[in-house]
């Protein structure tokens, strides 16, 4: 559901809905691990094995697989046509365009988020009830939306928002000119499955 209309109330008399308030959960700005590879690989010592030209290969087959529908969620290191998922920080060494090096920053900091289990995981059958820890994200759960420089609001196959790891080739062409364009925001969508009986 977009956030607009809980906000709005337009819809109250669900029980689905997460009944919390807006709250800023992670501010990049005061984590001293979020601009600092070392630092960060007190969180995820796995990274030594993920962060290297031979596993980034392999996202090769996300990248169709995230284009074509959903990522892959065995290759739980791949951000799909955005390179690598690890480290988990915002340093990003290579740069091939604004809206595809900040999905990859939006990929990383919800895994990120998740295993500070600051996100949990709302979806499948333990998230009937409830959430439950995910320390590991599956990216088959969150879509994105991009909200700023330039709104995409125009339908890609019918679709209005990419999962994480789809080529920004199509949907983020013209997202970027210089200057007051170059700082990007995204709407994220979290899959939420909810059991209701009347």
């Amino acid at each position: 559901m977009n956030p607009v209309l809980y906000w709005l109330e337009v819809v109250t008399d669900f029980p689905c809905l997460e009944r919390g308030s807006f709250d800023l959960a992670y501010l990049t700005e005061v984590d001293p691990l979020w601009n600092d590879d070392e630092l960060t690989l007190i969180l995820n010592p796995e990274a030594v094995l993920f962060a290297n030209p031979v596993a980034v290969a392999a996202c090769a087959a996300d990248c169709v697989a995230a284009t074509a529908g959903f990522g892959m969620p065995e290759l739980f290191w791949c951000a799909g046509c955005q390179g690598g998922l690890y480290p988990l920080d915002g340093h990003v060494p290579y740069h091939l365009g604004g809206v595809r090096t900040a999905a990859l920053i939006a990929q990383r900091l919800t895994a990120k988020m998740h295993r500070e289990l600051l996100a949990w995981g709302w979806h499948g059958r333990a998230g009937l009830c409830g959430p439950y820890f995910l320390p590991a994200m599956d990216k088959t759960a969150y879509k994105t939306q991009l909200t700023y420089p330039v709104a995409n609001t125009a339908k890609d196959r019918g679709r209005c928002c990419q999962p994480f790891g789809r080529s920004t080739i199509v949907w983020g062409a013209g997202k970027e000119y210089p200057v007051r364009g170059e700082d990007f925001a995204f709407m994220l969508f979290r899959k939420r499955n909810c059991c209701v009986g009347y």
